[in-house]
């Protein structure tokens, strides 16, 4: 049987069967994207999975707060100086650092440094995660989904999980919290939802949970984030006491290398690196590929504007040849309408060392963000005042 794609979705798992123990009932919780139109994934649970009382203290990572820039400017942050505190005090929840948002997306970078010591039900948006570095575990209602160096990793709204990061390595995610859903491109897509033979993954690129069946770790507070707040509850047995699952919504992770680039003669415009789409937002891979090969082409992106986007850059390594100054866990801002690109003397660079089959190493995410996004009192705090004027000629 052919896997399915539903709205975009990772393919759906083949059916599972599971035993239930004989006298115990089991209570159904259905978990959708969309409504009941859209695909959904039913849990089955020991207990009833509503059997919560509300606790007062919640507490998640802060509520951006923006403020008007003083200039339209390109404005470059580095990233791992955004971080407020001790990085091996901070749970993944806490973890998040926001820096550029708007209506649509939230971006944030984290350096958790232990697990979650709670279950966290985002009911606002479907966050994505790309591990610069570490790695770990998302657990969740759904199983045990491992994630590495390089990943995308993907919790849809609504989904009971936390966070257990591995202890012995240090840790370090750009996180996007898409408030309107994140989907595959559609024109990967063929009518039923199925990856078309020349998109640039496959089916089995993506991973999903491990279901390991009921699982008491000892814990009982759930956060909620709703409407930009949080809510705790406490629950009267484990949240992970489900019995099997079936269905089309689940976390999943993709590595960002096993995005196959398109590569031509002359250079190609960026959403053809497109990976994941959102509302108001389209996000896209740079990896390692083979540069423009045209004898006379020259292989540095050329000097754009976006009059109708703004491009936000995450360097996930330090091999981005066409401006200096950037390194690994930099993120660059530059809004729609201001002109930007390589450094003035990168083309004089490229030519010289220009040859055919020629590549680059780089390893970056982008966002291409439909309404205007706004920063943070902590992306100012970590803001290079200098990025701007590295635009022009000296």
């Amino acid at each position: 049987m052919l896997d399915r794609w539903c709205s975009g979705r990772v393919p759906a798992k083949p059916h599972i069967v599971f035993e239930i123990e004989p006298g115990v009932f089991a209570y159904e919780e259905c978990i959708t994207r969309a409504g009941f139109e859209g695909p959904f994934s039913i849990l089955y649970h020991r207990e009833r999975p509503h059997e919560a009382e509300p606790v007062d203290g919640a507490r998640g990572f802060p509520i951006p707060e923006g403020e008007p820039a003083q200039h339209l400017l390109r404005r470059h942050y580095r990233c791992f100086e955004a971080s407020q505190r001790p990085v091996a005090d901070v749970a993944p929840l806490h973890a998040r650092t926001p820096l550029l948002f708007n209506a649509d997306v939230v971006i944030a970078f984290a350096r958790p440094g232990r697990p979650d010591d709670g279950y966290f039900v985002n009911a606002d948006a479907d966050d994505l995660y790309f591990v610069q570095r570490g790695g770990g575990v998302v657990r969740s209602v759904f199983g045990d989904l491992r994630f590495g160096r390089g990943d995308y990793v993907c919790v849809p709204k609504g989904t009971l999980h936390r966070v257990v990061p591995d202890a012995d390595r240090e840790q370090a995610w750009l996180c996007i919290e898409c408030k309107r859903g994140i989907d595959l491109p559609r024109h990967y897509r063929n009518a039923v939802g199925q990856l078309k033979m020349d998109a640039p993954y496959s089916h089995r690129d993506f991973r999903r949970p491990e279901f390991v069946g009921p699982l008491d770790e000892g814990l009982r507070e759930v956060i909620v984030k709703r409407g930009d707040a949080f809510f705790a509850f406490r629950t009267r047995h484990s949240p992970l006491d489900v019995v099997g699952w079936d269905g089309a919504v689940y976390p999943f992770a993709f590595p960002i290398l096993a995005f196959q680039p398109r590569v031509g003669l002359v250079h190609l415009p960026p959403p053809v690196h497109a990976t994941f789409e959102a509302s108001g937002a389209l996000i896209c891979s740079f990896v390692p590929r083979l540069l423009d090969f045209h004898p006379q082409a020259n292989p540095c992106p050329y000097p754009h504007a976006s009059v109708d986007v703004d491009e936000v850059l995450f360097y996930a390594n330090a091999a981005f040849g066409s401006r200096r100054g950037v390194g690994e866990g930099s993120l660059s801002h530059h809004p729609a309408g201001i002109p930007h690109g390589p450094h003035p003397d990168a083309y004089e660079r490229a030519f010289a060392g220009a040859a055919p089959g020629a590549r680059t190493e780089e390893v970056a995410v982008m966002l291409d963000c439909s309404a205007p996004l706004a920063r943070t009192s902590a992306a100012a705090a970590c803001e290079d005042p200098a990025y701007h004027a590295s635009f022009v000629t000296r």
